[in-house]
């Protein structure tokens, strides 16, 4: 017991770590607006499904945190740990030119254990949103033909929000369970904006920089209902969402001058036009909802669908509208195990994965809207158990996707995403023990 408690320690230090350095960049004009792109409360085993969760709960002995749903975790039967990382490759392009990129980093870490015969608690941190863009454009400026000077814009930006909750699930008879999550948004958003002129490196440029420091409670909360058709043969419904909740922001802003190089590098600012530091504000976060539904053959296959909608219009940064477009998705996906209790045979013992999602995001450009789509797939590989009642497993997830297109003078952009996870089951933390 001693070196549960010393491993669970150990845990709860990488959290606290993890939440710090949680500021992920990501290299998409796309996450210039709102709060960036957002990566939703999934872990590998989900994503690797479509992003199916709403009406996801058990499936095998093995126990899988599942965060956005809370209900899901009255199922909970054993303790469990989940920690993961995530690498991503970007290719972004016009009609014109392309450019790629490759980022990666530590992705989530949750925890999670029962506490009675139909309840489970969990907590963990997990990202949220991701942003990070540096892109420019070509305009003119001035009031006739005669006195317009051509001028650079440049745009950069980098941050996100992280996410930690506590969340805790209870079973209402054998068929039904609800739960909540308690969770805390918190990271830093900084956008930058700079006009040079491009005929006369000379003259005056000027530079807005705004950041804005994040963080406030909100609250999710879900329910599911089994219909049991046989002894391992179920149809599951469900529900979750999000509330509109306001979150605390501290702003700081600069507006300054400065002047180019002959390299074409920035000179310290000459003159500072505008000013402030932490002045409070707030950002007010979207209604969401989420339903679905899950067939499924315990210890041998699932098949379930997601249909989400976002109320992202009314998100607010600094009580200004952000002037974004409500949301709406869906996920199909599945899993199927040839054969969890073969002996001889490894690959029959795999859990193996396919998804498909499509979102109308937030975002609205030239008139159009952009749209997300993502084929995905991976598996779920048992481990070797070095000690009696733990298990291990690896989750594996890739996401092949497209957010926007070149057409209308948009942006397309492509990525393959790489997501591994390592669960841990351990059915004996907790349990106390007799000498005789």
């Amino acid at each position: 017991m001693y070196k549960n408690y010393k491993f669970l320690l150990s845990i709860l230090c990488l959290m606290v770590g993890f939440g710090v350095q949680a500021q992920v960049t990501v290299q998409s004009p796309y996450s210039k607006f709102g709060i960036g792109n957002v990566k939703g409360t999934l872990t590998p085993q989900w994503r690797a499904m479509g992003g199916i969760t709403t009406a996801v709960g058990k499936n095998s002995f093995f126990n899988n945190i599942n965060a956005a749903n809370p209900a899901s975790f009255a199922l909970t039967d054993a303790t469990a740990i989940d920690i993961g990382a995530a690498v991503n490759f970007n290719e972004i392009k016009n009609q014109r030119i392309s450019e790629t990129s490759f980022n990666g980093a530590l992705s989530h870490v949750a925890f999670s254990f029962r506490t009675g015969k139909r309840a489970g608690l969990s907590f963990g941190v997990l990202p949220y949103s991701e942003l990070g863009y540096d892109f420019s454009s070509t305009g003119k400026i001035g009031t006739t033909p005669d006195n317009q000077r051509d001028v650079n814009y440049l745009y950069s930006g980098e941050g996100g929000l992280t996410k930690a909750y506590l969340g805790y699930g209870i079973g209402i008879g054998d068929y039904f369970r609800i739960g909540a999550n308690a969770e805390y948004l918190f990271g830093n958003l900084s956008d930058t904006r700079s006009t040079q002129f491009i005929d006369d490196p000379g003259a005056m440029a000027s530079k807005i920089q705004d950041k804005n420091s994040i963080g406030g409670f909100t609250f999710a909360y879900g329910a599911q209902y089994d219909f049991r058709l046989d002894n391992r043969t179920s149809l599951t419904i469900g529900y979750s969402g999000n509330s509109s909740n306001k979150l605390n922001s501290k702003k700081t802003s600069y507006v300054t001058q400065y002047t180019l190089a002959p390299n074409g590098e920035e000179n310290a600012a000459i003159d500072t036009l505008f000013s402030t530091e932490n002045a409070d504000t707030h950002l007010k976060m979207p209604l969401m909802h989420s339903v679905g539904i899950v067939y499924q053959k315990y210890d041998k296959w699932l098949i379930g669908a997601d249909y989400r909608m976002g109320k992202w219009s009314a998100l607010s940064m600094d009580r200004v509208n952000q002037n974004l477009q409500d949301t709406y998705g869906f996920s199909l996906g599945g899993q199927i195990t040839p054969d969890a209790s073969s002996v001889n045979n490894y690959f029959k013992r795999v859990e193996y994965r396919l998804g498909f999602s499509y979102d109308k995001t937030y975002i609205q450009m030239n008139n159009r809207d952009v749209k997300q789509m993502a084929v995905t797939f991976g598996m779920g590989l048992p481990l070797s158990s070095f000690t009696r009642g733990t298990f291990y497993k690896a989750n594996l997830a890739l996401e092949l996707g497209q957010r926007g297109s070149i057409s209308n003078g948009l942006l397309q952009e492509r990525y393959f995403n790489i997501h591994l996870g390592f669960t841990l089951n351990d059915g004996s933390w907790g349990q106390r023990y007799k000498l005789d």
